[in-house]
């Protein structure tokens, strides 16, 4: 083990700043690595249970310049295996895989000027190790029966699966409630829109419901991520019901807003829930003052509910300045602009969409 560690230590130049922050994504991944269901959270739970502490490292290429005595395991990780081993005090280290335990009661050196939250000895090295070679590192309290996991910037406390699954329960009721408060504020303004009413203020309601649903949505994902094979009929739902969505508001975004769409909805997913609220942060996004609105609507989104290509909304949205311009000529003003054949078949979808809203 020295000679790897000469070996590294010849090849490597040793960290000793952090390694930056993690990403959404990487995140997730972390989540989903100790989730019930794996092997990795059937040994941090057996642990726990057995009322052991435990400093557990997934390697990346940068720990062996960390690591100091112990002695080398070599041999496939199973949760019982691993329980053995925490009857010593020092660090277990799995490989990067995790199908192998590589060693074990091993000293952490992390660099001491690193800064940390912690107290405890165990979860300083922890956090430091976390920072400085971007492993992830699991710290298993002896005294509190719990676990934080850590990896780069992210420090997280594992919840019991019934604890997770309470709180996610409680979001996807929320998100229900939301989802038909947002499709009856979507229903109001198609049929202001198919008469031809602009309404800043019912597109506000169903930009504020919409992002709203996504914002919970994205924080529902966390819980399922953690709750591993627990979460698939949550995730399920979920699925359903954000159907349709991002997609719809971010059209009714693109026919009201006097910015760049893409600047909007930037300025939209930087609201906090109290911002969503807030009817003057979103009238802000969308570059207005207050609820007077004098501007016709552009009519994407409701074009976009027919067969039409973008490109020939887009001729008819310039031809015809209005969504009521668009939806209210006759048949042959639309031969010029989009053919023929595609002008009947608008016609006919578009007479269907006023009939039923």
């Amino acid at each position: 083990m020295e000679e790897e560690k000469k070996e590294i230590q010849r090849t490597i130049i040793p960290l000793v700043n952090t390694v930056g922050k993690a990403s959404e994504e990487e995140f997730f991944s972390i989540l989903k690595t100790v989730a019930p269901g794996t092997n990795l959270r059937a040994a941090i739970d057996s642990t726990i249970k057995a009322s052991k502490g435990a400093l557990i490292v997934i390697a990346n290429d940068h720990i062996l310049s960390l690591i100091d005595g112990g002695f080398r395991v070599n041999c496939r990780f199973t949760p019982q295996r691993l329980m053995e081993l925490t009857k010593m005090d020092g660090a277990i280290i799995l490989s990067n895989d995790i199908k192998r335990i590589e060693y074990a009661n091993v000293l952490l050196t992390p660099d001491s000027k690193i800064s940390t939250s912690e107290t405890g000895t165990r979860h300083k090295a922890a956090e430091r190790t976390a920072k400085q070679t971007g492993c992830l590192v699991i710290a298993i309290s002896e005294r509190r029966h719990d676990s934080t996991v850590y990896y780069k910037n992210i420090r997280h406390t594992l919840k019991g699966t019934d604890i997770i699954l309470r709180k996610a329960n409680e979001y996807i009721q929320l998100l229900e409630k939301q989802r038909d408060s947002y499709d009856d504020h979507v229903t109001k303004l198609n049929k202001l829109e198919l008469k031809n009413y602009p309404s800043l203020g019912g597109a506000v309601h169903v930009i504020q419901k919409g992002k709203m649903i996504q914002k919970i949505t994205e924080d529902l994902k966390k819980f399922i991520m953690e709750l591993g094979s627990e979460g698939t009929l949550l995730k399920a739902r979920l699925r359903e019901l954000n159907i349709g969505v991002e997609k719809e508001t971010l059209l009714v975004i693109k026919d009201y807003t006097r910015l760049d769409v893409k600047k909007s909805k930037i300025l939209l997913d930087e609201l906090s829930y109290d911002d969503l609220l807030d009817v003057d942060c979103i009238l802000h996004t969308l570059a207005y003052d207050n609820l007077v609105q004098i501007e016709p609507i552009k009519g994407w989104r409701m074009l976009s509910k027919t067969s039409l290509q973008e490109s020939d909304i887009a001729k008819l949205i310039k031809e015809k300045n209005s969504l009521g311009e668009a939806i209210y000529s006759n048949v042959k003003t639309y031969f010029e602009i989009i053919g023929e054949d595609k002008a009947k078949t608008f016609k006919e979808e578009i007479e269907k969409i006023k009939m039923n809203p």
